[in-house]
């Protein structure tokens, strides 16, 4: 599922994280969608971005930080023998956790949370998993899709890392609502 390609990270330098959050807001309400997401190396800064945007509480319906592993497992139903083959730093795993977001944020039998996002990877300073620090994977699932972008190589500082990751999670979910819309000129955002 996940790329073998490395993806370098480009900084974004002509927006903020504030509009990319509140472009997924309004695109999400737009559509009458919601959202769910899993964090782990990003802490809950994808579930912070979110709820500054305006709006959010129409769109957004919770979310869970899973850094400790068996949290991964446990609560947001990613493989344990996955995780023991390939570590928690993997696309599948990431993958699993969106999938995992959109599952424990419906409830009361209602209608599915439409979109998840999982985040995974190595802040720093030290590797893990093997994975040097700045190895990111980010998960996006849907109905239709469960996308897997990654491995980003973010530079920098821990912070600078776990900001980059945000931002860029939040920007391709941003450009999968687009696609979705049918509208790859963003005219909606």
């Amino acid at each position: 599922m996940a790329s073998a390609a490395k993806i370098d990270y480009v900084p974004r330098t002509t927006e903020t994280l504030f509009n990319i959050a509140s472009d997924v807001i309004r695109l999400l309400r737009a559509a009458g969608e919601t959202l769910g997401v899993a964090e782990s190396l990003t802490a809950g800064g994808v579930m912070a971005a979110i709820t500054s945007a305006p709006g959010a509480s129409a769109a957004f319906r919770g979310g869970v930080v899973s850094y400790a592993t068996p949290l991964k497992q446990e609560v947001l139903g990613v493989d344990a023998a996955l995780i023991a083959r390939e570590g928690v730093i993997h696309g599948d795993v990431a993958a699993q956790m969106a999938e995992g977001a959109r599952r424990i944020t419906t409830f009361d039998g209602g209608e599915a949370t439409t979109w998840g996002i999982g985040t995974t990877g190595v802040a720093g300073p030290d590797m893990q998993d093997g994975k040097p620090a700045g190895t990111v994977f980010i998960g996006i699932a849907s109905p239709e899709t469960n996308r897997v972008f990654g491995p980003f190589n973010f530079h920098g500082s821990r912070e600078q890392v776990r900001e980059a990751t945000v931002l860029e999670a939040l920007a391709r979910l941003r450009d999968e609502l687009v696609a979705r819309a049918g509208d790859n000129r963003r005219s909606l955002v």
